[in-house]
């Protein structure tokens, strides 16, 4: 080795440098070292913990682990055993380890540690005190939440100090000083003591709200504040007026500034607020496919703000074979500016497809609130002009008013992928013949949806649509007021809304009754993926014509996409009346549907 040194010596800097970084990588053990840590006498939370800190464990797959560094490790290990479970009130842990040298170099390290946990500490006395301007608040517990006799857990005395800190914050508290905090344990006695004592100082009320911004009207801007001066100060309160001023989408930066004094007894704190007007525009191009309607391309225009009263407008262009529309929605913000609109909607429909074809072209004019129940209330009434032709008996068109209103609610623990939530809808529409309309009728409907996450890797999901209309006859009803079924969201193994009451040629030409249910079963596979059962039943139906009952069963693949599931299923129409389907099954059709659960 000295030769070869001496022989480099005279080579040039760099190109020696590079040869003796080879030779010594070619020096290096061709095998990384192999190791297996094994902890024993701790199970649940106190093992994660410990498995957490240990650092010997954590560095038991490093390639570039060596001995020295094992060695180092392991006796690192008995006391950061110690500290990982001093947490859990743990001080009397008693550790024994051992490390197994390998017999020869490709064989395994083994790090063996059995540990005693002892008995936890238990917290002896406590020391709790409020003063202040708000000692007497009870919005402060009279005790402190951990008392004598409970074990000594660290995250609970810090959830404690964390709950009450808020309490003081939340009521208007805002020059709190925690004089005591500690949590002292006796190794001798073998007891803990919680000191805690918190003073209040004086008690802060909001008052005015100011705007700097340059794009609302500041009477608008008022209503979108929760609070009135003179309310005690919150500062939830303030970032839920943030909240609502961004989710209005007029701002992309919202910053809620208080003006406190501290040079001052003023106890009264204005607030500023700093707006930075959102780009007015927003944009969205989309294909997709949808075994219903099939390829679609949809364009859609959004402008966040049009005046300097906040109204805002949406439109949107949607082209596929079976159904295209192109729809202007309006909005006027009223009453609470978060929730509660006008709604001034033309929209121009034509839909193509096995039972009917024809267009509408509606005008919308409604007001939408949200209820105290948190129902969505919507109540307006439509202007309607309808061509359509059903199963190719020749034109009909229809000019009609109809007064409607509908209520909705949508509760869910994930929007995109939920596993326990529910969505409710009912809606009520008539018109009277002779006020602008052809024919008397009353029409309403019920829709449902219900999913439940259960066992871990299942969901149970069921829905049901159910209608009925007051009318004369089915005849006076046009296409778009009368009910089907089938399709992608309706009875699956049927194409969209080809299912309903028939006539003397066996022509669907819908009804004025509805009841369509679903069951579902699915369960997770592996990641984003999960497969379904499930079984679709009833019909549409009308007393004029003869009642037929319809049912199918089929499989399902899912797939957890960012925008929502993937739905891919195949059904399997068990009552379809044009003889068994191939290797004897009842015949199938493919259903494709993207979007949000709910």
């Amino acid at each position: 080795m000295r030769r070869a040194r001496d022989r480099l010596l005279g080579l040039p800097g760099r190109f020696a440098g590079l040869v003796l970084v080879v030779l010594c990588l070619s020096a290096a053990p061709a095998f990384a070292l192999k190791l297996e840590v094994k902890v024993e006498g701790l199970e649940g939370v106190e093992r994660e913990n410990v498995l957490g800190l240990l650092a010997i464990y954590q560095e038991r797959t490093d390639e570039t682990l060596s001995e020295p560094r094992l060695r180092v490790l392991h006796r690192l290990a008995p006391e950061q055993i110690r500290e990982a479970l001093a947490p859990f009130g743990l001080y009397r842990v008693e550790v024994q380890d051992r490390l197994d040298a390998p017999a020869d170099a490709k064989g395994t390290w083994v790090a063996s540690y059995r540990v005693n946990p002892g008995p936890a500490v238990k917290i002896g006395s406590v020391d709790y005190e409020i003063t202040g301007e708000g000692a007497e608040n009870p919005a402060f517990p009279k005790e402190f939440p951990m008392k004598v006799g409970d074990v000594l857990l660290h995250a609970e005395y810090e959830k404690a100090k964390s709950d009450i800190r808020y309490a003081a914050s939340a009521n208007g508290y805002l020059d709190y000083e925690l004089v005591r905090h500690e949590v002292l344990v006796d190794p001798v006695a073998y007891d803990a003591l919680v000191d805690f004592q918190l003073d209040t100082g004086p008690r802060y009320y909001l008052g005015e709200v100011r705007f700097k911004q340059d794009l609302l009207d500041d009477e608008l801007l008022q209503r979108y504040v929760g609070f009135k001066p003179g309310d005690v100060y919150d500062p939830d309160v303030l970032i839920a007026l943030q909240s609502r001023l961004l989710g209005s989408e007029y701002y992309d930066d919202v910053e809620i500034i208080p003006l406190k004094d501290p040079d001052t007894a003023n106890t009264t704190v204005p607030i500023e607020v700093v707006a930075h007007r959102n780009k007015a525009n927003k944009y969205r191009f989309g294909v997709g496919y949808a075994s219903d309607v099939g390829p679609r391309i949809s364009v859609d225009w959004r402008r966040r703000y049009v005046n300097r009263w906040g109204h805002k407008f949406r439109t949107e262009l949607s082209l596929s074979p079976a159904l295209s529309f192109m729809s202007f929605d309006y909005r006027i913000p009223v009453g609470n500016p978060v929730q509660d609109y006008i709604t001034i909607k033309p929209e121009v429909s034509v839909y193509d497809n096995a039972t009917r074809k024809g267009s509408t072209a509606t005008v919308q004019v409604a007001h939408s609130v949200i209820t105290p129940g948190g129902w969505r209330r919507t109540a307006g009434i439509d202007y309607q002009f309808e061509n359509y032709d059903i199963n190719e008996t020749g034109n009909q068109q229809v000019n009609e008013l109809v007064p409607n209103i509908s209520w909705s609610k949508t509760t869910s623990d994930d929007p995109i992928y939920t596993t326990n939530g529910y969505r409710l809808k009912y809606v009520l529409l008539g018109a009277v013949e002779g006020i602008t309309s052809n024919a008397t009728y009353l029409s309403g409907a019920i829709f449902a949806k219900y999913i439940r996450g259960f066992a871990e890797k299942y969901r149970f999901i069921t829905r049901a649509e159910i209608g009925a209309t007051m009318a004369n006859s089915v005849e006076d009803l046009p296409a778009s007021r009368r009910f089907y079924a089938g399709g992608d969201s309706s009875i699956r193994g049927w194409g969209f809304d080809t299912l309903g009451p028939n006539d003397a040629l066996d022509q669907t030409v819908g009804g004025r009754y509805l009841a369509v249910g679903s069951l579902e079963l699915e369960r997770e596979i592996t990641g984003p993926w999960s497969a379904a059962i499930f079984t679709d039943f009833g019909n549409a139906f009308d007393p004029d014509y003869e009642q037929q009952f319809e049912q199918s069963v089929g499989v399902g693949l899912r797939w957890r996409s960012p925008i929502g599931q993937v739905r891919l299923d195949v059904a399997f129409a068990l009552t379809k009346g044009e003889g068994d389907g191939a290797y004897g099954l009842p015949p199938a059709r493919l259903h494709l549907v993207i979007g949000p659960d709910l």
